[in-house]
């Protein structure tokens, strides 16, 4: 254990790790399919939720196409895959000229969508507990 209270030469990294691209999509897909399974009883809300599962996807691919073709015609050698998820999330995240701690850009990026995706979720579990006991 280290005797300095404050880490110095920690790494600065300015993208985000792959896994945490990986767990926004993960995250984007459980809104989706909670919405799809838990809000899909009538007839007519199957085209809003189409649209809404559309918007979403195209949400999803275009900045996941913008990474493939970066990463295969990209100028720039620095891979981030290279970087372990430890390191990246031990290490500092450049924001708008300040540093955060990787850990705190990670959360503050997922928590949004957490919130939604759960929320919609506990909503869709009292909409179907309501359903079920309405005469």
């Amino acid at each position: 254990m280290s005797r300095e209270l404050v880490t110095h030469n920690k790494p600065v990294f300015d993208q985000f790790h792959p896994r945490i691209y990986a767990a926004a999509v993960g995250l984007v897909a459980w809104f989706a399919l909670a919405a799809w399974i838990l809000f899909d009883r009538q007839d007519d809300i199957a085209l809003p939720l189409m649209m809404a599962s559309v918007l979403l996807l195209i949400a999803v691919l275009i900045p996941l196409a913008l990474a493939w073709i970066w990463r295969t015609h990209g100028v720039d050698d620095r891979r981030p895959d290279a970087v372990t998820f430890r390191e990246w999330r031990t290490g500092d995240f450049a924001v708008w000229g300040s540093r955060l701690h990787g850990t705190e850009a990670a959360i503050d990026m997922l928590l949004p969508l957490a919130a939604v995706a759960f929320g919609l979720t506990g909503i869709g579990i009292v909409f179907l507990i309501c359903s079920y006991f309405a005469p």
